[in-house]
């Protein structure tokens, strides 16, 4: 049976701990000592309330005191009492060092060097003797407090296997994020001193703790936090980002040297909130979370409207900081001018790939337009769909979090080179996408017996006929030459595993490859981008006449509707050009 309960320093004081080999050494930072001085110098003991700290985990020994989880803690504690010369101490030994135990109840400098764990007892000790001597601390009222308002979770089990707690514990274990460490601070009673009733204070702690959930749940949604924030955002918690928002624009106006003290570590925004609540009147948690809600609601109003949700994440995904459109969004007079706004940020984002008749050798510089053009069709799309006879809200929205999770690639039409095919994986893998076309059935054969007999068949003579039929399928005629067919109009939108799987396949077998990804055949990818499937379907030709090649008539149709949908952004064409002149 597990015991789990609050217990104070003093009545741990005359126990026996030990502190097994599976666990490491003392490692606590000279940061961690100083944070928790000042956590348990700024406690205000009200109403029975008291200092928490994290879990004891431990196993009883016959009297004896496995430490399971929260050595450290446990450690600088005791350097803390021996510098407050507390006489009754409870005692810590080490099975890895035995002779830290001695070590510990007599701290000296001199031997630091002798291993790792003396250096950072040394180094807590000198930590804490500083502090003293700056903050002008009163010693016995700060162990008074040490010794009865801080506490323990004291968490007792009786497995019989302590590794297995050990292991469940502290493998691949989740430190407190900054947000945990904040939430604390807003929900201490100190700041509900308006409310002399201790039912109304717990309902206003509650009244926040739920709306952060809220908060908190919103952001966890992939399809929320990716229109927001790229990939690789590695805190467990998610509200955070809101926080780090707040610390990086000093929205809560801390003075210059506070803000400059403090630092530049993991912990920097915690130490912001952690300055603000330590000079601020009881009240100011309002004006805080305020700006929590303010932030929260403006991201909610950018995801729930149709085209600040397209625009506002594209932009992001293009590399704009949320800050700065916080920012701008803030110092807007109306929606309106926003849209106005960041439609110019869009207009200088596809400055380099807005010509539609240029050449691009490399291909990747037409990401920002063929991503535009996504994104403004799906805008047009439910624009059409909202003024229908129905009155529907939007109906589909570009998802980036599948854009970002997919690696997408842009990738020709036609290709824009022949394989090189000199081994036998991408000999082999150019006629399967040749073989389901093929309708000589000698070639097909041949064909077959290479796949299958991978050491016998003359791959050059079967390649020249393939090549023969190929050409014969998709016509001489109004084919893109190879400089045309570096220009926008032969580039598209692929995911990494869809182009790696096809190559320079000849456009049929693209063109199945993607009709399968889209019926869903496919699981390596969750959806296939509108133009994409626009292209592949030939949908911008109003008459396509050979559904096995891309043709020019099809390319020009393509570029008409990039025209016509970006030409509001500043794209521009050799036509445009020419009335321009005249």
């Amino acid at each position: 049976m597990t015991e789990i309960k609050p217990k104070s320093v003093s009545e741990i004081k005359g126990m026996d701990f030990f502190i097994p080999n599976y666990q490491r050494g003392y490692r606590w930072t000279e940061q961690q000592v100083k944070d928790l001085l000042n956590d348990i110098n700024e406690f205000k003991q009200e109403n029975n309330n008291w200092y928490c700290l994290q879990p004891l985990v431990v196993k009883d020994r016959e009297g004896r005191w496995e430490v399971i989880d929260g050595q450290q803690r446990l450690t600088t504690l005791f350097i803390i009492l021996k510098f407050l010369s507390e006489s009754n101490l409870y005692s810590i030994e080490y099975q890895t060092r035995k002779d830290s135990k001695y070590f510990l109840n007599n701290i000296d400098k001199s031997k630091k060097e002798e291993n790792i764990d003396y250096w950072h007892m040394c180094k807590a000790k000198q930590t804490i003797d500083e502090w003293f001597e700056k903050e002008k601390i009163d010693r016995d009222n700060f162990k008074k407090k040490l010794l009865n308002d801080v506490k323990f979770i004291w968490y007792e089990t009786n497995e019989a296997n302590p590794i297995k707690v050990f292991t469940r514990l502290n493998i691949g274990k989740i430190p407190l994020t900054n947000s945990e460490l904040i939430k604390a601070l807003f929900l201490n009673r100190s700041n509900f001193k308006e409310d002399a009733d201790y039912s109304k204070i717990r309902l206003r702690q509650q009244e926040i703790a739920s709306q952060w959930d809220n908060i908190e749940y919103t952001l966890q949604n992939e399809e929320f936090w990716l229109f927001l924030h790229e990939k690789g955002y590695n805190n467990p918690t998610r509200i955070d980002f809101i926080f780090d928002l707040i610390c990086k624009q000093n929205k809560l106006e801390l003075k210059k040297e506070e803000f400059k003290g403090i630092g530049n570590d993991k912990d920097r925004t915690f130490h912001y909130f952690y300055e603000y609540f330590k000079s601020s009147n009881n009240d100011d948690y309002k004006k805080c979370w305020q700006e929590v809600k303010k932030i929260f609601r403006t991201f909610n109003e950018w995801y729930n409207d149709l085209e600040l949700y397209h625009y506002v994440g594209y932009l992001i995904e293009c590399g704009e900081k949320v800050d700065t459109l916080l920012e701008g969004w803030y110092n807007s007079k109306t929606k309106e001018d926003f849209v106005k706004d960041i439609k110019e940020k869009i207009k200088n984002k596809i400055k380099g790939c807005n010509d539609l008749d240029a050449t691009y050798e490399d291909k990747t510089k037409c990401r920002p337009l063929l991503l535009l053009h996504n994104i403004q069709t799906v805008i047009n799309q439910n624009k059409k769909q909202k003024d229908s006879k129905y009155g529907l809200a939007a109906f589909y929205k570009f998802p980036f979090h599948l854009y970002k999770s997919e690696m997408w690639d842009i990738e020709h039409i036609d290709p824009a080179t022949t394989n090189d095919l000199d081994d036998k994986k991408s000999q082999e893998g150019w006629l399967n996408s040749f073989l389901p076309y093929c309708n000589d059935e000698d070639l097909k054969e041949k064909i077959e017996d290479f796949i299958n007999n991978k050491d016998k068949g003359d791959f050059e003579e079967i390649s020249e006929k393939v090549s023969a039929e190929i050409e014969k399928m998709e016509g001489k005629d109004d084919r893109l030459s190879d400089e045309e067919k570096n220009q926008i109009w032969n580039y598209a939108l692929l995911d990494s595993s869809t182009n790696r799987s096809y190559g320079n396949s000849i456009f049929a077998y693209k063109r199945e490859c993607i009709i399968k990804k889209d019926e869903g055949v496919d699981s390596n990818i969750a959806f296939v981008p509108p133009c994409t499937k626009n292209v592949f379907l030939k949908y911008y030709n109003e008459q396509p006449n050979n559904m096995m090649a891309w043709k020019r008539k099809d390319a020009e149709a393509y570029k008409e509707n990039i025209y016509e949908t970006l030409k509001d952004f500043g794209v521009t064409k050799i036509e445009e050009e020419k009335s321009n002149e005249q």
